[in-house]
């Protein structure tokens, strides 16, 4: 079975491809796999700028194709931040908590109609002959007042996609999975993926 690398140590990250991508022939492992994998800094201007960087390094390192995403929440009264900086958006030592409360207190005097949003997502497939694509996906909502549910991870507590009146923490895994700029994304290399797994298995 072909193996596929994500670039991530994220969890969470990790459940929702493998619970995407269940229906495809291959072993997906991550960053979680390769201890000695070193970091790699993020300092593209835009998530496929991100996504691009880790996936080269990490097929390099692996010898496998690599799959890297980058994603975050873009805000239409913050002129799109927290951006390219999601995950450290509250700065040295962020946490999603942190994270989110800052999000909270930026927003506080914002109304309802101008808290516009959307989760953006690059996903970069790239392959150790060279081969390299970037397909991107993305989910607009609104960002809610306070957190709410237990589940997911990141920004979900406060996020309200389009047409729910509940968070991505509230929906849980299986209508995020549904509707997520993740599975957009994903959804949109499935078929970059395929053809990668068929040409590997035809040259080996």
């Amino acid at each position: 079975m072909t193996e596929l690398v994500l670039a991530t140590k994220n969890e969470g990250k990790v459940r929702e491809f493998r619970e995407i991508l269940r229906d495809l022939p291959v072993e997906i492992v991550s960053l979680i796999d390769f201890p000695d994998f070193p970091e790699i800094i993020e300092d593209g201007r835009t998530f496929e700028e991100n996504a691009l960087k880790k996936a080269r390094a990490l097929a390099i390192f692996t010898k496998d194709v690599a799959i890297a995403d980058d994603s975050g929440l873009v805000v239409d009264a913050l002129s799109g931040s927290p951006g390219v900086f999601s995950a450290r958006y509250s700065g040295e030592g962020a946490t999603d908590l942190k994270n989110n409360l800052k999000l909270l207190n930026d927003l506080k005097d914002v109304h309802l109609k101008d808290r516009g949003a959307a989760f953006k997502c690059a996903i970069a497939v790239v392959a150790p002959d060279g081969f390299e694509e970037v397909v991107t996906g993305e989910c607009r909502g609104t960002i809610g007042f306070e957190m709410r549910g237990n589940e997911g991870f990141g920004y979900d507590p406060l996020f309200i996609p389009n047409g729910f009146d509940k968070t991505f923490a509230e929906l849980g895994m299986e209508v995020k999975n549904r509707i997520s700029h993740r599975f957009r994304a994903i959804t949109a290399v499935n078929p970059v993926l395929i053809n990668q797994v068929f040409r590997l298995k035809a040259e080996g």
